[in-house]
């Protein structure tokens, strides 16, 4: 049931030039809503001409600086901040000022502008403590504060980031990187599903004031993913194992980056599967499987999409 309060609504979309953040405008202007995009004076020009090529307008601000905010939030009625320095990398970014000052000073901005709604991409809880972890936390514990509606998004891993090329799932040379033994029960999840989840939550009012846990349609192990991607192209994976021992010392690196994505790849053999049998009766999405991700990955000949970030091949 829609919320008559939103449907006009103008949302901004912080993070917009991210690859999720990119899809969520997509669909925010497909659905007929006026999308804002906050983009940066050091945005890549090409990404801001897709924005506005998708209708989109674009409001010039830096999340890390208080008083651009200010402006860019004017007549805005919700927010939907996918940011994050670990995937849409930018020269001085860091976890720090981003993820964790930048977005605080995103929800101290729209509670002064009076947005009526923050939707806020995190992720589900999950062991060891690390920079990014600890960052979503605190963001998470100051959405729940402040005075406007929050929707909290817990999406699991990405399978465009942890099943493709960036971090070693090479299909188009059929190798693959697996850390730790692999063999953990993943609810991988698309891009595309968490943006129709995020734009969804607009105007589902199950979605106020919530914490959300998303997961997509299969509960499969890295060496499950590896046997999906051997059956639809015909190959056979040359495989190379990260133990977990060497994550576990990575977790010691001098920069937060390195830390947190050590954390991440043990978690890959400690996250608990979600069921997403409750969210897709409030929320009716058709949920993107590993087989099919699978087949348009080998279509398209598994181009790298995304930028290689500096963390990539830390344990190659």
């Amino acid at each position: 049931m829609e919320n008559n309060s939103t449907k006009n609504s103008t949302v901004l979309v912080v993070g917009a030039t991210g690859v999720l953040g990119m899809e969520v405008c997509r669909q925010l202007a497909a659905a007929g809503k006026k999308v804002k995009g906050l983009v940066r004076t050091s945005s890549q020009k090409e990404k801001v001409s897709d924005l506005r090529q998708l209708g989109v307008e674009t409001v010039t601000a830096d999340m890390r600086d208080p008083q651009s905010l200010c402006g860019a939030l004017q007549n805005v009625d919700a927010i939907i901040s996918t940011a994050t320095s670990t995937i849409s990398y930018q020269e001085g970014d860091s976890i720090e000022t981003v993820d964790l000052a930048g977005q605080l000073n995103v929800a101290e901005a729209a509670s002064a502008a009076g947005v009526r709604h923050v939707v806020f991409i995190s992720f589900p809880p999950m062991t060891p403590e690390f920079p990014l972890q600890s960052a979503k936390r605190a963001v998470e514990d100051r959405l729940k504060s402040k005075n406007f509606t929050y929707t909290i998004l817990q999406p699991t891993y990405f399978m465009e980031i942890w099943l493709g090329p960036v971090l070693g799932f090479d299909c188009a040379h059929a190798k693959a990187v697996i850390y730790g033994e692999g063999r953990n029960k993943i609810s991988w999840i698309a891009i595309k599903d968490v943006a129709s989840f995020a734009v969804a939550s607009i105007d589902n009012p199950t979605a106020q004031n919530a914490v959300i846990q998303l997961g997509g349609p299969d509960d499969l192990s890295l060496l499950d993913a590896v046997g999906i991607f051997e059956q639809e192209s015909g190959q056979t994976f040359e495989l190379q194992n990260i133990p977990d021992e060497a994550l576990r010392e990575q977790m010691v690196a001098p920069d937060s980056l390195g830390k947190t994505f050590s954390g991440l790849m043990i978690g890959l053999n400690e996250v608990r599967t979600i069921d997403m049998k409750e969210t897709l009766r409030k929320f009716p999405i058709q949920l993107t499987s590993v087989r099919e991700y699978a087949r348009q990955m080998i279509a398209a000949g598994a181009a790298v999409y995304l930028r290689r970030p500096a963390f990539a091949f830390l344990f190659l």
